[in-house]
């Protein structure tokens, strides 16, 4: 167990007491009220966990000397507090530490959804389809809202590849070990002789960018407007409303025709563009910091196999974890705060495992 210093509770302790001083003189300048008051907000909860630490480490000294002095009865019931204290303190220490790991700037954010078919033909399109679904069903169990951006359905149904944007409170903090290779063991509904396919889909997931945070030239797009066309080309409208912008510095490409208005598919293709553009400096940067160290959940490449979903048996097993569990149907109903908890629980695991070989 990771045990913080005292002094450096004291400290946190102290910068909130000094924020909260700031704020109530009513004097300060508008800008600097706005950043002092997101640090408060930011040191409060931790502050709170400081205090919690700090409150139980007095009371365990009290009661170890209570266990020392007086009668019998008295230090017999000191002990027993004692043993309580220290649980206490166990799981009081445990969450100060996780509230003082650094966090991910991008937690908090929206997150962009992009699932591909993979091997499998057909029957990987439905199941991509099927994984859609599921996660819009486990964002309205969260509140959040998802709006598709750009959608290839397949002539099966499904989809060959399928864009959403997924807004709320800490999307991408939730979702974030989603990106991998996601793989279906069942009987497709076209499989006279009842033989077991697997196929797969491929899942990414990036945290949303603002405009703020990718700075894109004029000068460094290429965007072509040609006529939006759908399933066996046939027009869908007689517009030049489908439009492809190139990021031309990295070639990424990005097409949206979802949209009858070119306004609309040009603004919509910009937030994928500034969210990959985004998403591919953070990688550079986490490259940059000491290697980019791979976690027990995985390094959340695309190519890596992650999950299985086994229909014959009715299980999600996630191979990260070696978590099995036996509720297919209500995970793809969007039941998936077990599984998500768990791998949210092992990051924290290692993360912590990582700060107590540094102390």
């Amino acid at each position: 167990m990771t045990r913080i210093p005292a002094d450096r509770i004291a400290a946190i302790e102290a910068r909130r007491d000094e924020l909260q001083a700031m704020m109530a003189t009513g004097d300060l300048p508008s800008e600097k009220f706005v950043a002092v008051s997101k640090e408060y907000a930011e040191i409060e909860p931790v502050a709170n966990a400081a205090a919690e630490v700090r409150r139980l480490r007095a009371e365990g000294v009290s009661l170890a000397e209570m266990t020392r002095e007086g009668d019998a009865e008295l230090r017999e019931m000191a002990a027993e507090e004692l043993e309580a204290n220290r649980e206490a303190l166990e799981k009081a220490e445990r969450a100060l530490a996780l509230a003082l790991l650094p966090r991910d700037a991008a937690d908090e954010r929206s997150a962009m959804l992009e699932i591909r078919a993979g091997t499998g033909g057909d029957e990987a399109a439905l199941f991509a389809g099927d994984l859609l679904r599921m996660y819009q069903r486990y964002a309205d169990h969260r509140g959040w809202r998802v709006e598709l951006i750009s959608a290839s359905a397949s002539e099966a149904g499904g989809y060959k590849e399928v864009i959403a944007s997924v807004s709320g409170t800490g999307v991408f903090a939730a979702m974030k070990f989603e990106s991998g290779v996601h793989r279906v063991q069942r009987v497709p509904v076209t499989e006279s002789g009842g033989r077991i396919h697997t196929s797969a889909a491929t899942v990414a997931v990036l945290p949303e960018a603002e405009e703020v945070d990718v700075h894109i030239e004029d000068k460094d797009l290429r965007i072509d407007v040609y006529r939006s066309s759908g399933a066996g080309g046939q027009h869908v409208n007689t517009t030049d409303s489908a439009v492809r912008i190139t990021h031309i510095p990295t070639g990424i490409v990005v097409t949206q025709q979802d949209e009858k208005s070119q306004h609309k598919n040009r603004a919509k293709a910009m937030k994928v563009l500034r969210t990959r553009l985004y998403e591919a400096e953070r990688e550079r940067m986490a490259s940059d910091r000491a290697g980019a160290r791979k976690s027990m959940v995985g390094s959340g490449d695309r190519s890596e196999r992650i999950r299985t979903y086994n229909f014959p048996q009715g299980r999600v097993t996630d191979h990260r974890i070696n978590l099995t569990l036996h509720r297919l149907p209500e995970i793809l109903q969007g039941e998936m705060e077990e599984l998500i908890g768990a791998l949210v629980a092992e990051d924290e695991a290692e993360r912590l495992a990582t700060l107590e070989d540094a102390a």
